[in-house]
């Protein structure tokens, strides 16, 4: 079974490509540079994609397909945020968030999709964000541009259905990752995550945790894999209740 994984090279990608290849998949982790892999883990090919570029996509596609395989299940993971507030950004905020966030699972799930509807199989599960289902301040083209990734990924999960190809999503809340501590000015922010921010309207964690990268990796090999082979068209998340 091979697996290509986009935004693989840190966080959340990185613990999908372990997850996945200690479940057995032989795995094509994608950033825009090749990310480091460990030694021990031989199943797992390093690559660059750019999944902006739909050039790069397309030969990329191509390439995994033609040199290791068959690809069985993609997981779009690559995404940017851009903080601050909506009336405060500019049409490249806008277009970049949207260009990675959105079109970029536009472009790789298009060339992935269409070798798999020829074989009557795979998986694509697209990694977005609570932030897509429940308003977020100062987050406006980061939730919209995972809104749409979500809505996309289902309605692409609707049409290949009849090609026996399962589409779906994990949405994460708050995770321990560089992005997330990234909005942390000092060390408490993992303790204000957990509490939450009337100010902001914001939700604490009701398990009153932040999320491992493991956590969203677990449930992304479960709607990858067969033990999921009757779910399609859904959005997990995967946020400890704080989309409650």
């Amino acid at each position: 079974m091979i697996a290509l994984v986009t935004g693989a090279g840190q966080g959340i990608g990185a613990a999908v490509v372990a997850a996945l290849a200690a479940d057995g998949y032989r795995v094509v982790a994608t950033d825009l540079k090749p990310p480091v892999t460990d030694p021990g883990t031989p199943d797992v090919l390093a690559m660059a994609m750019d999944v902006c570029d739909t050039g790069a996509v397309t030969a990329t596609v191509a390439c995994i397909e033609q040199s290791v395989g068959a690809i069985d299940v993609l997981v779009n993971v690559a995404g940017i945020l851009r903080v601050g507030p909506a009336t405060d950004a500019t049409d490249a905020d806008w277009h970049d968030v949207f260009d990675v966030n959105a079109a970029g699972v536009f472009r790789v799930s298009r060339a992935v999709a269409r070798p798999m509807m020829a074989r009557h199989r795979g998986a694509i599960v697209t990694v977005a964000s609570n932030a897509g289902g429940v308003p977020r301040m100062n987050m406006a083209a980061y939730a919209a541009s995972k809104a749409a990734a979500v809505h996309f990924t289902r309605s692409l999960g609707l049409e290949l259905a009849a090609f026996g190809i399962r589409c779906n999503v994990v949405s994460p809340g708050s995770t321990d990752t560089p992005m997330q501590r990234g909005l942390w000015s000092d060390a408490g922010g993992a303790a204000a995550t957990v509490a939450g921010d009337p100010g902001r309207y914001k939700a604490g964690i009701p398990l009153g945790r932040i999320a491992a990268p493991q956590d969203v990796a677990d449930a992304v090999v479960f709607l990858a894999s067969a033990r999921a082979r009757h779910i399609t068209m859904q959005n997990v998340y995967v946020d400890g209740g704080a989309a409650l």
